[in-house]
This record gives structure tokens, C-alpha cells and sequence, in this order.
């Protein structure tokens, strides 16, 4: 984030209240890149516009794909593949999936391409690319990239779910139910059939019919999970994988998102404690989050706050749950973390809470829109919430991290009224395979901590683990990361990485005032 962006985080209003979204407090796990529903081009409306495909055909013609924010812009190929909704019932309802391809740089470009999954559940694969262009060059200079919008996402029948959307971060049973039960009545789909082991032979269609033998897989969060049982399901389809911020099979996504948030904070902590500057300017800093906290608990702090275009003030009242949200996802990256101690200090010690509102304010403009909630639910429901185990237990140690047990108090209440779909049986058994594999992680992820990518690899008989210093959650983009994934692509040899380049990322400098990190 560089101080320009910073200064205007800090003061931009958008509405006078707002409520942090569900999305922000629910959503198991982001992508890469938080990308908000894609602006479709009219060259993808020309697309869409055509008559339905018959089923398995898929004729591409030129588009463009306009970035989440309405800026960056990628020459590409659209095309929409209909496949049937429920695959045991080709003569059903069927939809269509959203398919893209990025032609390769090289007129002699290599037979298999690259496809790229993001993670959510729910978030756009295609977005994702055009948001991370850069990071995926040195693949796109032999090989074709090809986008597929997940079923339920982005532009491929995306159950959206305005209900759940609006609902406050505050747990409110009754509420939830409510707004779930809203959500369903108006999707235009039958959400028991968005789940992962769906969503892998959807690829596995789109590849037939593109006429590829072979392809490579990047995932990413949630995406690592598509992307492992693709290959556990359609092993001779595979040529490499790559996993970057790696769930494993067998884990139920859901109670420990609060103890891995809790466990980055702890260590940021730490980091402050032993920066010398850190420790100078924000002593005891764990102390005076705990006291900020406590303090927002017993009520909000009204503010008025002044309009950045305008100039006239809005009322705004910030809750716990706004600290709560900006904190977890200013953990996601190393520059973003580093306004952690200065944001706490600043309404702990000063009184002022314009930079956690600010933060909150943007995270929500930036992500809520950015998952399709259904198929989230979809997702959550069938493949994760009915495998939690040991939670009475578990309360009492959820409860005492800063996000609470509420997330999943509130997942166990939507998905006690959504409908379950086909999961295969053994979508949890770690995969065991002798493909190559490249694992990555981010020191400091705060949801998919390295030792998920190690428990990953267990069976994983040609992997290699990369770890990069200081950094969060989705590191492609990250230093010589993209590189590393161009050779690894190119050569399909683990053992040839040169990943020297990595060690040389480190943590962002602490941000000491709100005007940036000391020179």
C-alpha cells in the first residue's frame, strides 16, 4: 500500500452508518486477491447475448475482461459451456459456465495450458486473473492461461445472496435463519448441486472441450481444495499443481479460523515487542488492543467524521466488530498488517477512531460483493460444517480470541436450514499422488498457516514447500514467487527451482504515525 493509498483509506466515507458485511465476518477463506463482482464488457455481453451452446460445445470469440475496480483491462477469448446443473440429470436445468482464455505470448506456445482456481468459497477465478495479471506473465509467455468461473461464481450463474449480505455482524440467530431462508427462496438454482465435487468435473468439461490433453493447476485458498481433488479425480489430466495458501482435505474449515487470526495477531505482537521503534512508539501494544476492545464491547463509539468530497460531516458508529474485521483482514499481507500497532494507538491512546473506521470502511467496499454467498453456503455446508468436531470443548478457547466463536456459531445456524449436496467420499482423504507438486505458504498467514501445506504433503511423493518470510495469505504475487511458478510450470522439475529469491522477502516496516514506516 504505498502512503498515497494509505492517506485516502483514512478518510473515506462513503455512507454515513455502515454494518460490516456477513460476507466480511462468515467468509471462510479469501482469495489471492479480494475482487468484487466482475463489470461485464459488452464484448462478454455479446457472449452472454448468444443463443444458449448445446451441451460439450464451447466456441470462443474475442472480449475483454475489465479488472474488479474498473480499471486494467485483458485481450482475451469468452465463450460460455452449458452444462447440466445436476450431472445425474443431463435432461434437467442447466447452466452455463464462463470461460476465458488468455492467449500464449509465443506463436510456438507449449500444449498445456495453465487454469487458475481462486478460493473463497465463492470468488471469481476469472477476476482473480485480470486483478494478478502480472503474476502469471512468465507462465503466459509459452503457455495459454484458461479462466473458469466456478459454478455459482463470478459470471457462471452466481448465487448471490442480498439477504445474507445485509445481515449485521452481530449473532442473531433468528435472524440469520431468516435472511438464509430468504436467500434460498430467491435463487433461480438448486444449491445442493455447487460443491467442490461437482465444480471438478465442470473443469474437466471445459478442458475436453477446449481440447487440451493435459493442463497445469494453480489454486488458491479454498481453490487448493478444488484443485486437489481435480487431480485426485482426473490424475492423467494433470501435468503440475500448484497450491498456494494450502487447506488440507481433511480439515473442516470453520473453528480454527478464530485460533490461526488470533495466533497472527499474537505474533505481530511479538514482532512490535522485538522492532526497537515498534517497541519505543506503542509499548505494550497487546495491552491496549485488549483494552480497546473490552471498551467497544460495552458500546460504540459515535464519531462525525468529515466527507473527503464534500467537506461535511457524517455521523458513524464504530462497533467491536469493526475493529474485529479490519484487524483480520489487515493480517492477510505484510504492508497492511504493518498499520495494526498505529491503528490501535491511535483510538487506544488519542481517541481516534477515524483509522479503524476508515479501514473497515474500505474492506467492506472492496470485498462485499466480491463472494457469491450461495455458493459459499453450497460449499460450507455440505463439505465443512457437518465434519466440526470437539466444539463444546472448543467454545471456551473461541471464545476468548478477538474474532469469538460467533463465525462459527453463525455458520452451524445458516447451514442447519441450507439444503446439503453430493460430496464424493473420499473429498477428505489426503491426496496421495506422485505428480509434481509446489506447495506455498506465507509466514504469517493468518488462516492457512505453513503447517497446513505440510500436513497437505504428506502423500504428496514429488512436492517441494516454499515459505515466504514475512508474508500473508497468497503469495504468487509476491517477489520472484510468479517467476518461480514460470520455470516450475515450464520444466515440471522441482529439484531445478532455484528459490534463493525467496528468503529475501522479509515483514513491511511498521508503520510508527499515520504518515508511514521511519525512513
Amino acid at each position: 500500500m504505498t502512503l498515497a493509498a494509505f492517506r485516502c483509506s483514512m478518510f473515506r466515507l462513503c455512507r454515513s452508518r455502515i454494518r460490516v458485511s456477513a460476507t466480511l465476518w462468515l467468509c471462510l477463506v479469501s482469495g489471492a486477491a479480494s475482487a468484487a463482482q466482475p463489470h461485464e464488457t459488452q464484448a462478454e455481453a455479446d457472449v452472454a447475448g448468444r443463443p444458449p451452446p448445446a451441451e460439450g460445445a464451447l466456441d470462443l470469440a474475442p472480449c475483454d475482461l475489465i479488472g474488479s475496480r474498473g480499471y486494467g483491462r485483458v485481450a482475451v477469448e469468452c465463450g460460455r459451456l452449458q452444462v447440466p446443473e445436476n450431472p445425474d440429470d443431463p435432461s434437467g436445468r442447466t447452466l452455463e459456465l464462463f470461460v476465458a482464455r488468455v492467449r500464449a505470448l509465443s506463436p510456438d506456445a507449449r500444449a498445456d495450458p495453465l487454469t487458475i482456481i481462486n478460493g473463497g468459497p465463492g470468488a471469481s477465478s476469472v477476476s482473480l486473473y485480470v486483478d494478478l495479471e502480472g503474476a502469471f506473465r512468465d507462465v503466459l509467455r509459452r503457455r495459454d492461461i484458461v479462466l473458469v468461473d466456478q459454478r455459482g461464481t463470478g459470471r457462471s450463474n452466481p448465487l448471490d445472496c442480498a439477504a445474507l449480505e445485509a445481515a449485521s455482524q452481530e449473532y442473531a440467530p433468528d435472524r440469520i435463519r431468516a435472511a438464509t431462508r430468504e436467500c434460498l427462496a430467491g435463487l433461480a438454482a438448486d444449491p445442493r448441486f455447487y460443491t467442490t465435487s461437482i465444480a471438478v468435473q465442470d473443469l474437466d468439461r471445459v478442458r475436453r472441450a477446449l481440447g487440451y490433453a493435459t493442463w497445469n493447476l494453480y489454486g488458491v485458498s479454498y481453490g487448493t481444495r478444488v484443485a486437489q481433488h481435480y487431480l485426485r479425480r482426473y490424475p492423467d489430466a494433470v501435468r503440475t499443481l500448484t497450491i498456494d495458501g494450502v487447506v488440507p482435505p481433511e480439515y473442516a474449515l470453520g473453528p480454527d479460523i478464530a485460533l490461526n487470526a488470533q495466533a497472527t495477531l499474537d505474533d505481530l505482537f511479538r514482532r512490535c515487542g522485538m522492532d526497537a521503534a515498534c517497541a519505543d512508539v506503542f509499548p505494550g501494544i497487546a495491552q491496549r488492543f485488549s483494552d480497546l476492545g473490552r471498551a467497544l464491547k460495552d458500546g460504540p463509539v459515535s464519531l462525525d467524521l468529515p466527507d473527503p468530497v464534500t467537506g461535511r460531516s457524517q455521523p458513524f458508529e464504530l462497533t467491536y466488530e469493526h475493529l474485529a474485521v479490519a484487524v483480520r483482514l489487515l493480517s492477510y499481507a505484510p504492508e497492511t498488517a504493518a498499520l495494526v500497532p498505529v491503528m490501535i494507538q491511535e483510538a487506544a491512546e488519542r481517541g481516534n477512531y477515524v483509522p479503524i473506521a476508515a479501514q473497515a470502511m474500505r474492506i467492506e467496499e472492496e470485498l462485499t460483493g466480491s463472494i457469491s454467498f450461495g455458493m459459499h453456503n453450497s460449499v460450507v455446508c455440505a463439505e465443512d460444517v457437518p465434519f466440526y468436531q470437539g466444539l463444546d470443548a472448543l467454545w471456551p478457547t473461541l471464545d476468548a480470541t478477538y474474532l469469538g466463536a460467533d463465525q462459527v456459531r453463525a455458520l452451524q445456524t445458516i447451514c442447519s436450514v441450507w439444503p446439503k449436496g453430493p460430496v464424493d467420499a473420499d473429498l477428505r482423504t489426503p491426496l496421495s499422488t506422485d505428480k509434481p507438486v509446489l506447495l506455498l505458504s506465507g509466514e504469517h498467514d493468518p488462516i492457512t498457516p505453513p503447517a497446513y501445506a505440510e500436513q497437505a504433503r504428506t502423500d504428496m511423493r514429488n512436492s517441494r514447500h516454499l515459505i515466504a518470510p514475512g508474508q500473508g495469505h497468497g503469495v504468487i504475487g509476491r517477489g520472484c514467487i510468479s517467476a518461480l511458478l514460470g520455470d516450475f510450470v515450464e520444466t515440471a522439475d522441482l529439484g531445478s527451482l532455484d528459490a534463493a529469491c525467496v528468503d529475501r522477502l522479509g515483514d513491511a516496516p511498521f508503520f510508527l504515525d499515520l504518515l508511514g514506516p521511519a525512513p
